[in-house]
């Protein structure tokens, strides 16, 4: 089989997502809560009213690429370079071109790739130019600007947050590298939307990642005696080494497995719990989800019987926002096994349900005035916290005073089970209610 050549063309060696770097906000892809239709950053590029600004996002959402699309659209001179190949030395050359060129009427739109890696001494060389008003600095970072560039600088800026990238994003970024002339149009490729919208997933809000993938796809395709070149799950499998591929976050499946997740901790079986954990991590699923849903496992179903499960729960969400996938996939395991091995109880659930239950059903009931708060004499004229018992005055530390309203003074919405440590607290609660109704 003769080799597919993509790059016949000297015109077509970048790679596929330089080629597809679009040249107006149009085709910008992303970010419509900055460069929608009458936002704010839009209507300044397009006025050319654009001032000095930070982007602040993670890889491949586009900083450079909106940087460039203001380049094409003001009036000022554009000037790139990055703060991993530049010195002192070259941010100086700079910006005296910088304030020659203000003396002329000439306006210099600096662009500062990865601007938090500049030291202090390189940051305070942009101040004065930036106030005089040589340059119009636009900076993009991966890091939080509070912590990693100058506050006198930082507050010449304006900063905008740009955002990953959604699922539809990128998949809509996919479909236009096909199509486009400038990509991948020229070419008959044969490939399903469910494989677009798995490598939308795998890009995990990166275009650059989505679009180097589908290119990778692509070089690896099959060709068939039509010249049509086929991509298709075990190619993809290979360039984003996964296997799981069609697992949808917002399908039917998605819901299949974090139950299966659930009910296997509930059922106290932590083999299957791991290996539906694992599933979901293989298949794409944000580690994040998947803790958030360990942390409201650790309340509903474990709760009282071992209040240290809501801990590890939280810890083990902490964990995977610092370090990420793969990395956190221990810190899963740790914590899945941990709730799948905990002694189970639901009586927290319960309550909060039959709570709502009465909120919603029975008439909103005033508050004692005797547990009211009373900051002013008014108040205390009308009562308000009139009668109040302080628990911490008496021997037992507690009191009999009533603080549920009359409708509902009988009500018990927490029922303590009888595993592990809540076994004690049903125990000390039967003699709190065996002490109040005492005489």
């Amino acid at each position: 089989m003769e080799q597919l050549n993509l790059f016949d063309d000297r015109e077509r060696t970048a790679p596929l997502a330089s080629r597809l770097r679009p040249d107006n906000l149009d085709e910008y892809v992303g970010q419509k809560h900055l460069v929608g239709k009458g936002k704010l950053l839009r209507r300044l590029i397009e006025e050319d009213q654009v001032s000095s600004m930070i982007f602040w996002g993670p890889p491949g959402v586009g900083k450079t690429t909106l940087a460039r699309i203001i380049a094409t659209q003001t009036k000022a001179e554009f000037v790139e370079f990055s703060a991993v190949t530049s010195g002192i030395k070259e941010v100086k050359e700079v910006m005296n071109q910088a304030e020659a060129n203000r003396r002329m009427g000439i306006r210099t739109l600096l662009f500062t790739d990865e601007i938090h890696r500049f030291n202090k001494a390189q940051q305070d060389a942009f101040l004065p130019f930036v106030e005089k008003g040589s340059i119009i600095l636009v900076g993009a970072t991966t890091e939080n600007p509070s912590f990693e560039i100058n506050s006198a600088l930082l507050s010449r800026c304006k900063v905008f947050i740009l955002k990953a990238l959604s699922e539809e994003d990128l998949t809509e970024l996919l479909k236009h590298a096909l199509k486009s002339p400038k990509g991948l149009g020229n070419m008959d490729i044969s490939i399903e939307d469910a494989h677009l919208s798995a490598i939308a997933r795998f890009a995990n809000g990166d275009a650059r990642t989505a679009l180097n993938t589908l290119e990778m796809a692509v070089f690896n395709g099959r060709m068939d005696e039509q010249a049509v070149l086929h991509v298709d799950e075990e190619i993809l499998s290979q360039c984003m080494n996964r296997r799981s591929l069609l697992y949808d976050k917002n399908g039917e499946e998605h819901y299949n497995l974090i139950s299966a997740l659930h009910k296997s901790m509930r059922n106290s079986d932590p083999d299957a719990a791991v290996y539906w954990m694992c599933r979901m991590l293989d298949g794409g699923e944000e580690p994040l989800y998947i803790a958030r849903r360990l942390i409201r496992f650790a309340s509903e179903d474990i709760g009282m019987a071992d209040s240290n499960a809501l801990s590890v729960a939280v810890a083990a969400y902490q964990a995977c926002h610092f370090l990420g996938m793969p990395e956190c996939d221990v810190h899963l395991t740790h914590a899945v096994v941990y709730l799948s091995m905990a002694p189970k109880s639901n009586s927290l659930y319960r309550a909060c349900e039959a709570v709502k239950a009465d909120i919603k059903e029975l008439p909103a009931e005033p508050v004692p005035l005797h547990i009211c708060n009373a900051p002013t004499g008014l108040m205390k004229e009308l009562d308000y916290g009139k009668g109040y018992q302080y628990a911490h005055d008496t021997e037992e530390k507690l009191t009999r005073m009533q603080c549920l309203p009359d409708s509902l003074a009988d009500r018990r919405y927490y029922v303590p089970g009888t595993e592990g440590k809540e076994r004690q607290v049903g125990e000390r609660l039967q003699e709190i209610l065996k002490w109040k109704k005492e005489e």
